[in-house]
């Protein structure tokens, strides 16, 4: 075989790099350089600040801490609404799926079934923030916290409780979840009731954990405690006589309203059905409203001691008139015919008023004139807003005595084309038991004077005391209210039996009760008004129905109020008491 010569390798001589390529590469690192130190000048002192804030945005967040809202007392400080401590419970949904094993005790504890929770955590998976029980006590609180699930925080906020329950319930009215004023004088005195919530600046963590406290606290401001005219002692008794009577009656609803007639302060208003505002669960949205504000209705025979004394300040009757009845059937034009119960024959101003005349009222009405009806209802509150505040507060129907004829004329003084509230007519009587001064109705009691609603003059006191002593005899044993009387008190009222209008005018089977009173007579301290609507039962009659409501409410009030008796009797266990410490 022939040997392969090894190959001689040549020597290859290599050029250098040109000079101008590592002037290039050194050029190159040198610019970088600079726009690295440039970016990070820019960075780290031109838009420092900028950037700070956007780091800030993503870690810094303000959290709110809630105000507590203001309380409602009665008028001796007793509790009508308090704000308690509570706990919501709020996730980030991701971070909770993220630990399953963490679902079924957390929604046991929440009282949740836990595939409802996972389907609910699932639907919200992109929020940061999602409730998931709001209102719990603090005790709940604590054991929602011992299951140490991931994301799973509380939240303080305050529930509202009502002390009085469904006695008071439409009069404080409600709120609603978030604490803010929906229904009655919650929702009317919302300005003062509500605080300023503070805050703090905190540092969160991506799962909306807090990891550390700012120097920087805002305190949050309470919100106002409002005192009340009402007493909530004659608010219960109120409310627990309205309810016997409305069942006992089979009736559909009424109201009682109670004024004090010196100051104008409403001492209960009371409403049935009602509603109880810690159940929000069973609440029935037909209990809501207070009738004595909302509802209106014909006063009938109750309107005819305002009347009359228009009449005796105007010398269009004197304290000794006689009026002849007309057999009980009275004619006044060819589309009405007014009737009495029956034949009184002639009648003077007290048998008028106890035996309800309106045949009596409606000559009375028509002595006076269109304008002179009109303007003595105008004058006593009707047709107008009273200066309660009360929200949904109606103005009722008075309509222009432009239009009126005989007929509306006459049909108005014996209390019908005319509708009124149960405070209104409240405000009307507390005139009468004021000497004739009108006071403005009030619900609270450092509540300011309201443009035109200053103490007025309505009728002279000489005509309010003489048309009271009238008014006595409605509660005498000839009278139409002899079940109002109050053993050893003077008590001076009118009843009203009014038929209530159907689809095809006034229905002979609807009826609404009425009774409104005052004691004692030569200064009376309280005036009630009781309406029944649609009593079912035997009787219907203002009477019968509403009277004994007004009795037994006005026992409670004279004893709460230490009233001395007028007519003998004695006093009760409490008045003599403080009588002795008097003395």
């Amino acid at each position: 075989m022939k040997q392969q010569r090894p190959t001689r390798r040549r020597n290859v001589k290599l050029e250098p790099p040109p000079a101008w390529r590592a002037r290039a590469v050194l050029i190159g690192f040198a610019v970088f350089g600079v726009v690295l130190a440039g970016r990070a000048f820019d960075l780290q002192v031109v838009e420092h600040e900028f950037l700070a804030q956007e780091g800030e945005k993503r870690h810094l967040r303000t959290v709110e801490v809630p105000a507590v809202r203001g309380a409602i007392r009665d008028r001796n400080g007793e509790p009508l609404a308090l704000s308690a401590p509570t706990e919501s419970v709020w996730a980030v949904p991701s971070a909770l799926l993220e630990a399953p094993e963490k679902l079924g005790p957390l929604a046991r504890v929440l009282d949740m079934k836990t595939d409802d929770l996972r389907e609910r955590l699932r639907a919200h998976a992109s929020r940061q923030f999602l409730y998931l029980r709001r209102q719990l006590s603090p005790a709940e609180g604590r054991m929602v916290m011992a299951v140490e699930a991931p994301g799973v925080f509380l939240q303080r906020e305050y529930k509202r409780y009502y002390p009085a329950g469904e006695a008071a319930a439409q009069l404080v009215g409600l709120t609603n979840i978030d604490g803010a004023g929906q229904e009655g004088l919650e929702l009317a005195l919302q300005a003062r009731l509500d605080g300023q919530p503070g805050s703090r600046r905190v540092i969160k963590d991506r799962l909306g954990r807090v990891v550390d406290d700012i120097a920087e606290f805002a305190p949050p401001r309470a919100g106002q405690d409002i005192r009340l005219t009402v007493d909530l002692r004659l608010q219960y008794a109120a409310y627990r006589e309205l309810k016997a009577a409305v069942e006992r009656n089979r009736a559909s609803s009424g109201m009682v309203v109670m004024v004090e007639p010196s100051s104008g302060d409403v001492l209960a208003m009371a409403s049935y059905p009602s509603f109880n505002p810690n159940n929000r669960d069973a609440l029935d949205p037909s209990g809501l409203r207070h009738r004595a504000v909302t509802d209106t209705f014909e006063p009938g025979s109750t309107i005819k001691p305002l009347i009359m004394a228009r009449a005796l300040d105007e010398g269009r009757i004197g304290p000794g008139s006689v009026i002849d009845t007309e057999g009980g059937v009275w004619r006044v034009s060819r589309d009405l015919t007014v009737r009495d119960f029956r034949d009184y024959g002639d009648v003077d101003l007290k048998r008028l008023l106890t035996k309800s005349s309106n045949v009596g009222a409606a000559k009375i009405g028509l002595e006076l004139g269109p304008e002179s009806v009109w303007q003595t209802y105008l004058d006593f509150g009707f047709g107008a807003e009273t200066a309660s505040g009360f929200p949904g507060e109606r103005t009722g129907v008075l309509r222009d005595f432009y239009n009126w004829g005989r007929v509306e004329t006459a049909t108005a003084a014996y209390g019908y084309g005319v509708a009124v509230t149960g405070l209104q007519l409240a405000g009307a009587y507390a005139a009468l038991a004021n000497d004739g001064l009108a006071q403005s109705l009030k619900l609270v009691r450092e509540q300011t004077q309201v443009l035109g609603s200053e103490p007025r003059q309505v009728v002279t006191p000489q005509a309010a005391r003489t048309v009271r002593q009238k008014m006595s005899g409605v509660v005498s044993n000839e009278g139409t209210a002899s079940r109002a009387a109050l053993p050893g008190y003077s008590v001076a009222g009118k009843t009203g039996t009014v038929r209530k209008v159907g689809g095809s005018g006034y229905n002979r089977e609807r009826h609404q009760s009425l009774f409104v009173g005052m004691t004692p007579l030569d200064n009376p301290r309280v005036v009630t008004v009781v309406v029944i609507d649609e009593p079912r039962g035997k009787d219907y009659y203002g009477g019968a129905v509403a009277a004994p409501v007004f009795a037994r409410v006005m026992r409670d009030a004279l004893r709460v109020m230490k009233v001395r008796p007028d007519q003998g009797g004695t006093l009760t266990a409490d008045a003599a008491a403080a009588d002795g410490e008097r003395s």
